[in-house]
C-alpha cells in the first residue's frame, strides 16, 4: 500500500527501469504473481532478448517498452539502470521531470549510496533502495534501504510489497556504505582472503568451512540466533582473546588485488580461485543452481 495524499492505494502497476538480467527477473517474477508490469530499457536489442529470457507463462502479461513515459505514471518504478553514479543521475533527472509526484521511486543498487542517488530525485520521501540478490528467483533477501527523508511509511509499504511477491525483506533503517548483507559478506571474505594468503588453510577448505559448517548452520538461524544457542558467555570470552587476531585491514586484500590484476575475474574468464576452462564455467554453474533449488526446495518452499 502507498500513500496518496491522504488516502492509501494498492500497489498494482509497476515499472522496471532496466533490462539486464535483475530488470527481467524482477518483471517476471512480479508478472507470476499477478501485477501489473511495464519494462523499460533505452535500447530495443536488450528489451528483445529480455523477453526471450523471461519465462512463458509471463512473457506475454508484460509490457515492453523504450519510451521513458510509459512508466512515468504507474505506483512504483524499480531502476536497474547500469551500476554508475553518473548515469544513474541522469536516468533520475529525466524520469523525475515526468514521473508523478506520488509514485514510489526504488533503486536496485548493490551499493551506492541511497542518500548520495537521493540527491538527484525530486521526491526524496518516496525513494529508497530496494536490493535484490542473484539469482532473484531463488534468493529470499531484499534489503529495503532508506535515505535520510524517506517516509516510513513508504519503507514499510516496499517491504509489504516484497513480502506479497514471497520475498523475505528486512528494512535497513541508515544509509551506510554496503548496507547490511554486503559489510557482513566482505567481512567473512577478508578474514577468509587473509586464511588463504597466509597459508593457513587452503582456497578449497575455506569453502568447505562454510558450505559444511557456518553457512549450513546460518540457513536454519542467523549469527545472533547461532550465539543465543551457543551462549553469549562463550562468545563473549573467545572475543576477548580472538577479536585482537582477526585481519582489520582497511585495504583491498593482497589476494584479491592479485586476481584481480591477472585478469582472473571467477566464472566469466574461466579462472578465479578455481579453474573454468574447458565447459568447466556451465558444469559449476549448472551445479550452484542445482544446489540453490535444493536448499530453497528443503527450506523455503512451504514459507
Amino acid at each position: 500500500m502507498i500513500l496518496k495524499g491522504a488516502l492509501i492505494m494498492e500497489i498494482k502497476r509497476i515499472g522496471i527501469a532496466g533490462a539486464g538480467t535483475m530488470g527481467y527477473s524482477m518483471a517476471d517474477i512480479f508478472a507470476s504473481y499477478g501485477f501489473d508490469v511495464t519494462l523499460w530499457n533505452h535500447r530495443k536489442p536488450t528489451l528483445e532478448r529480455a523477453k526471450t529470457l523471461i519465462s512463458e507463462t509471463s512473457r506475454d502479461k508484460i509490457h515492453y517498452t523504450t519510451n521513458l513515459e510509459d512508466i512515468a505514471h504507474l505506483d512504483i518504478v524499480i531502476e536497474n539502470v547500469t551500476e554508475d553514479m553518473a548515469i544513474k543521475e541522469g536516468f533520475y533527472e529525466s524520469f523525475c521531470k515526468m514521473a508523478d509526484a506520488d509514485m514510489i521511486l526504488a533503486t536496485n543498487t548493490s551499493g551506492l549510496s541511497i542518500n548520495a542517488l537521493a540527491q538527484f530525485v525530486t521526491h526524496r520521501e518516496r525513494f529508497l533502495g530496494m536490493h535484490w540478490f542473484n539469482p532473484p528467483t531463488l534468493i529470499l533477501l531484499i534489503e529495503i534501504i532508506k535515505n535520510d527523508e524517506t517516509c516510513q511509511d513508504v519503507a514499510e509499504a516496499v517491504r509489504d510489497l516484497a513480502r506479497t511477491i514471497g520475498k523475505k525483506p528486512v528494512i535497513v533503517n541508515k544509509d551506510v556504505l554496503g548496507f547490511a548483507a554486503n559489510r557482513i559478506q566482505l567481512a567473512v571474505v577478508r578474514e577468509a582472503l587473509s586464511l588463504v594468503k597466509k597459508g593457513v588453510v587452503s582456497a578449497e577448505d575455506i569453502d568447505a568451512v562454510m558450505k559444511y559448517g557456518l553457512a549450513f548452520r546460518w540457513a536454519c538461524i542467523g549469527p545472533l540466533e547461532t550465539m543465543d544457542f551457543g551462549g553469549i558467555d562463550t562468545f563473549y570470552h573467545v572475543s576477548s582473546y580472538l577479536m585482537k587476531d582477526l585481519d582489520d585491514s582497511h585495504e583491498i586484500p593482497t589476494l584479491l588485488k592479485e586476481h584481480y590484476e591477472k585478469g582472473e575475474l571467477g566464472v566469466k574468464t574461466k579462472k578465479g580461485f578455481y579453474d573454468y576452462s574447458n565447459g568447466k564455467d556451465k558444469e559449476a554453474t549448472e551445479r550452484r543452481n542445482e544446489k540453490l533449488l535444493k536448499v530453497f526446495n528443503a527450506l523455503y518452499k512451504t514459507l
